[in-house]
């Protein structure tokens, strides 16, 4: 089995070698709110997913539980197309970090477990340095077509973040502006030509007592212009403050920064900190204060008169379904994802982690793969992802524009089929929603279609007479999730997912957790996300 394992491992080198100077260049610029190719002016999103190299080794994680070509199959079958790869500084400007080989840097923190398990899986990278063991990450992966981001994770390689943990601001213990503008250069040069490398972050999570405004524009200019001198081709990626939660300060007084469009903001979006009770008790209004909260902080950035791209570069959850309140997180994040066609990043990758906090072979309950890597982890997970790893909005599309109906919960489509049904989201019915309280028509008709409220616990059905109470449906609740109308005798009804019905699935039911003027209750004990709906533009 070893000498296998072996074998496909270093033909999986030699084929990275023979196709890294063919495979497919993806230079990337910025035109107003989105990402696009400059050759044609399409988008090209990111739908990313987190994998850490950061830690004590600066190796990437998992290159002890499978070979290299497994994880980059991994990666590329979940429908991910790029990686968020994290590094450290001191990987790159310090010479007793630097000059390491894979073997030696295992050595020093004695992980001969892990030794072991890379002689078994990728014999070939232990004998290199660790700069060139994330350049064979780098290399494979592309071979795959899948890109890269290089984000600058922390100085000191160890795990991140705290508030007073040294690596949080310029200034810090081990974060000294020099030598961090250093390592963003020796790395984007690096990579200079490099076709799968298409961005670098310039620092993850800037946060802790030093941290102030002022400090933050004089050096993500100084970063951001570093790194487009050394390599022009990349994106560059900005992050906030707070633990990358608030660009708010942006509102008074741009970045400026020579990156010739280039520029592009991050922003982390976690369930961390916020009161178990209010998702699980008051989940509709506590969404809607929670994505009003977002879009205070960082989520303006793609709208109004001078939008610029945003890049949802961290978000997860515990996939092993402990955790009803990140479930409802999740839900709600990803309407507004959907909704605004967000590039994004997943935390995280890793199963499991070499060494991390003082723990060695730690597992990972956030990771898309399980313990060994060898599958997927949570795959109901996945599925509610399919429709943002797709592309909605393109500016260069000149196809009329629609809505969809998406169903975060499930991550389905509404489908009209003689009833509406919930569908894969690589299919859907267009739909026509002028405005909040107006009707809801299919698209592509012969005659006008609209939706209907028939009764509680029936089907929804599509009638002609689109003026009618039955017809008009309104964004209720705290969320703006629900999606009511009236039935013939008054009786406020959202549509509802009916999971254990066969062949039916969209009815109207009473509207969960909302009292009858449409307003949440104070509290309430039942999970709505069943009656969540989106509606999501696209002109695709």
């Amino acid at each position: 089995m070893k000498t296998h394992v072996q074998t496909l491992s270093l033909t999986f080198l030699i084929t990275i070698i023979l196709t890294a100077t063919t495979v497919h260049s993806l230079t990337l610029s910025t035109s107003s709110r989105w990402i696009v190719s400059p050759a044609t002016g399409h988008r090209y999103k990111l739908r990313c997913v987190n994998w850490v190299g950061h830690l004590h080794t600066m190796i990437p994680e998992g290159l002890n539980k499978q070979p290299l070509n497994a994880i980059a199959s991994h990666i590329s079958s979940t429908g991910f197309n790029c990686v968020r790869l994290t590094w450290p500084t001191y990987m790159f400007t310090r010479p007793n970090y630097s000059s390491l080989t894979v073997a030696q840097s295992l050595d020093r923190w004695s992980l001969g477990g892990a030794k072991a398990g890379m002689a078994r899986n990728n014999p070939s990278l232990l004998s290199v340095g660790v700069w060139d063991a994330q350049k064979a990450v780098i290399d494979g992966l592309g071979a795959m077509d899948i890109m890269v981001v290089l984000d600058n994770h922390v100085s000191l390689p160890k795990w991140c973040c705290g508030r007073e943990d040294g690596n949080g601001f310029f200034g810090d213990e081990f974060f000294e502006p020099g030598e961090w503008l250093q390592g963003l250069t020796a790395v984007a040069t690096r990579y200079l030509g490099n076709p799968t490398v298409v961005g670098m972050s310039m620092r993850n999570e800037l946060r802790g007592p030093r941290q102030n405004p002022s400090d933050w524009y004089k050096y993500m200019q100084q970063g951001a212009e570093a790194i487009h001198r050394a390599n022009p081709d990349v994106l560059v990626i900005v992050s906030g403050l707070s633990f990358d939660t608030d660009l708010g300060f942006l509102k008074n007084r741009p970045l400026e920064a020579n990156v010739s469009n280039k520029l592009v903001y991050e922003a982390h979006w976690y369930s961390f900190g916020n009161p178990t009770d209010k998702w699980l008790y008051q989940t509709n209004g506590y969404c809607g204060n929670v994505t009003q909260s977002f879009l205070g902080q960082s989520g303006f950035l793609g709208s109004g008169p001078n939008p610029v791209p945003l890049f949802l570069s961290e978000f997860g959850l515990d996939q092993t379904g402990r955790d009803e309140a990140q479930d409802r997180y999740l839900g709600c994040l990803l309407g507004l994802v959907a909704e605004r066609d967000l590039d994004w990043a997943w935390w995280a990758l890793q199963g499991s982690y070499m060494l991390r906090e003082g723990e060695v072979d730690s597992g990972e309950d956030y990771g898309v793969l399980d313990f060994n890597w060898e599958s997927v982890r949570n795959s109901s997970i996945l599925k509610r992802l399919q429709l943002i790893q797709q592309i909605t909005q393109d500016p260069k599309s000149n196809k009329p524009s629609y809505q969809i109906m998406y169903h975060p919960q499930s991550g389905q489509c509404v489908q009209s089929n003689q009833h509406l049904v919930l569908s894969n989201c690589q299919n859907w019915s267009r739909w026509s929603y002028d405005k909040n309280g107006g009707p809801i028509k299919l698209m592509n008709s012969t005659t006008p279609r609209c939706l209907s409220a028939v009764g509680d616990g029936l089907p929804v059905v599509f009638s002609d007479d689109c003026s009618g109470q039955q017809s008009v449906w309104a964004l209720v609740s705290g969320s703006k999730f629900h999606i009511a109308a009236k039935d013939k005798q008054g009786s406020l009804l959202c549509l509802d997912w009916d999971s254990s019905s066969s062949g039916i699935s969209i009815v109207t039911k009473k509207c969960l957790c909302l009292g009858n003027d449409a307003r949440d209750v104070p509290t309430c004990v039942e999970n709505p996300q069943r009656q969540w709906f989106k509606f999501v533009p696209s002109n695709k």
